[in-house]
């Protein structure tokens, strides 16, 4: 089905399975003996270790995977995803992540629950978590799928069924223990494979190594033109917008940024990290590790991105099908490339727009020019003969750039630890929220640790089920699927942390209708505009114009407005709850966490 070098395949083979090896192996060496092993790794775990597995947690498949090729098809219009996904650390770090530690839990639920003395809240809680992580864990099994189905020739379905066994052995097995220190090897394995096609591919466009610096660079054709002024030149002579310009109102730029912003600061699988280390000041130096981590790849992305654009633009437009690259024919057999010929000369052309009616669904017969045939009505009204999945740039990149096969492979096994390492994180927070927060601590309290801890691993098997049906019929692109995960965190689980930690007089109606609000408004714009009403999904029919993406934000706003209006008409919390917050904020004395 491809033809890829018997030596590379090989390779990819090789550093796949070692990679799995050594992620299975620290998951058996370091298996949970107990809940607090399972939730929170003991609650010992050092801030550079857990800076690093942070990291990795973060950096999922949309950062791997599909981030640069966001950057790649929208140009500055992707820098939203740059600034919002890195600046929600600095968020996370100064307003959320000392104070949890210090409050000592095990989940957010956990914290929820008690902060406003109400198993209601604890429930509303659970649920918001769980509809933003199996949106999260989508887009992680969508990215498994698409690195199976290339690198290793079995379809998406397989490939994400594979990943699903993976993850099930060092998720359920090891918990919170065995995935900390998979991550940190997992985060190893990414950032080299993603640095190093980077290095490459930079030096051989500008002569500089550093893609960070290249980017500024000129480019090394003789023509004396910089990177940024050669892909505005060759964008706009095919008739797109050029790169560095910006199509999205200021007012959308502003909502998607904070709403991914926020949306860290509010995500469940990363704050629980936050609950692994020793103390409270261990919990801000994590963070600040995990954003040092972070920067290395989240400032190699942009040049990645235009990297990939410019070298595909030169090596498909205006070319003969049957001279196509090698990559691309690779990536056609597992349908996620297709031509489209519209002027019937089999000359591959670029141009705005796309090129079929919807992402393709191919036939086993093959066109006049050999390529694979597609159902889909061609889209007549616009130039473009060819589709690619955006998802793809990073992991074809290598193959676009003639890198050497053992580069390819380093990405092949890159791009699943980015993906696997993520979807561990999300499904361990998916578990304890249904073994601790809804079994243990609300409706079957009298449990043993034994039987809480079984309870913990049957719920992660399930969360898996999901999360692979969900890879398998993913509701978007990578990245645009996660996006919407950020929009939910920001609009239901944020405003409930951050004013239970800085606002006293917040009480449990306040909290549960304020997170009931912002999640069903922002859940109910984005179904609007993305499942159910798809054509109306334009900037003219937006409220406040603000796009789906950036929805969260605008959801945020109204959590916060519900929930304080009702607080003001009903009871003020409890004493003791005043007495729990004030010691929240002492900055010295943190408890180990609460032993269950």
């Amino acid at each position: 089905m491809w033809t890829t070098d018997m030596t590379t395949q090989a390779l990819i083979y090789l550093f796949v399975a070692g990679s799995f090896a050594l992620y299975i192996g620290i998951a058996v060496w370091a298996r949970a003996g107990s809940t607090k092993d399972f939730y929170v790794a003991g609650g010992g775990v050092h801030p550079v270790v857990n800076g690093m597995a942070t990291a990795a947690d973060w950096m999922s498949a949309a950062s791997f995977l599909s981030m640069a090729g966001l950057i790649a098809f929208l140009g500055y219009d992707g820098s939203v995803y740059l600034m919002g996904w890195t600046g929600g650390y600095v968020l996370l770090a100064l307003l959320l992540a000392p104070y949890l530690r210090k409050f000592g839990q095990f989940t957010v639920p956990d914290f929820i629950g008690a902060r406003y003395y109400s198993n209601a809240a604890r429930v509303v809680a659970v649920i918001c978590l769980i509809f933003i992580s199996f949106t999260y864990i989508a887009g992680q099994m969508r990215g498994v799928g698409i690195v199976f189905s290339r690198f290793l020739d079995v379809p998406i379905d397989i490939g994400v069924m594979a990943g699903m066994g993976i993850v099930f052995v060092y998720a359920v097995m090891g918990g919170m223990k065995g995935i900390t220190y998979t991550q940190v090897a997992q985060y190893c394995v990414l950032i080299f494979a993603y640095l190093v096609p980077a290095f490459f591919i930079s030096f051989m466009i500008t002569g500089n190594p550093i893609p960070q610096l290249g980017l500024g660079s000129q480019v090394a054709d003789g023509s004396g033109m910089y990177v940024l002024e050669k892909l505005d030149a060759v964008l706009t002579d095919l008739g797109f917008s050029a790169y560095t310009a910006g199509s999205r109102s200021t007012v959308d730029v502003f909502a998607i940024t904070a709403a991914l912003m926020i949306g860290t600061a509010g995500l469940p699988h990363v704050i629980v990290r936050f609950f692994t280390v020793p103390k409270a000041s261990d919990a801000r130096l994590s963070a600040g590790w995990a954003l040092v981590f972070i920067a290395l790849l989240y400032t190699t992305a942009p040049a990645v991105g235009a990297f990939a654009r410019l070298n595909f633009v030169e090596s498909v437009h205006e070319t003969p099908y049957e001279a196509a690259p090698q990559w691309l024919r690779n990536w056609e057999a597992n349908g996620l490339i297709a031509f489209a010929d519209k002027t019937g000369d089999c000359v591959m052309h670029l141009g705005p727009g796309e090129a079929f009616a919807g992402p393709p669904a191919f036939l086993p017969e093959r066109g006049a020019c050999g390529e694979r045939q597609v159902s889909n009505p061609v889209n007549p009204d616009t130039r473009s003969e060819v589709y690619i999945d955006r998802d793809i740039m990073v992991l074809a990149n290598p193959e676009i750039a003639n890198l050497p096969g053992w580069v390819i492979a380093l990405v092949a096994a890159g791009g699943l630890a980015a993906a696997l390492s993520t979807a561990a994180g999300l499904l361990l927070v998916i578990s304890a929220s249904i073994s601790h927060d809804l079994l243990k601590k609300t409706f079957r309290p009298g449990i043993s640790e034994k039987q809480e801890l079984l309870a913990a691993r049957l719920s992660a098997t399930a969360a898996i089920l999901v999360a692979g049906y969900l890879g398998i019929y993913p509701p978007g692109w990578v990245a645009e699927v996660v996006a919407f995960a950020f929009g939910l965190a920001a609009a239901s689980l944020f405003p409930a942390i951050f004013m239970g930690i800085f606002t006293k007089r917040m009480n449990k109606e306040g909290a549960i209708a304020g997170m009931v609000a912002g999640l069903a408004a922002t859940f109910l714009y984005i179904a609007w505009f993305k499942l159910w009403n798809p054509a109306a999904n334009t900037a003219a029919h937006w409220w406040f114009g603000i796009s789906p993406e950036g929805f969260g934000t605008v959801g945020m706003l109204v959590n916060f407005a519900v929930a304080l209006t009702v607080a003001r008409f009903t009871a003020k919390p409890p004493a003791e709850i005043d007495a729990l917050v004030e010691s929240i904020r002492v900055p010295r004395g943190a408890a180990a966490a609460v032993s269950h």
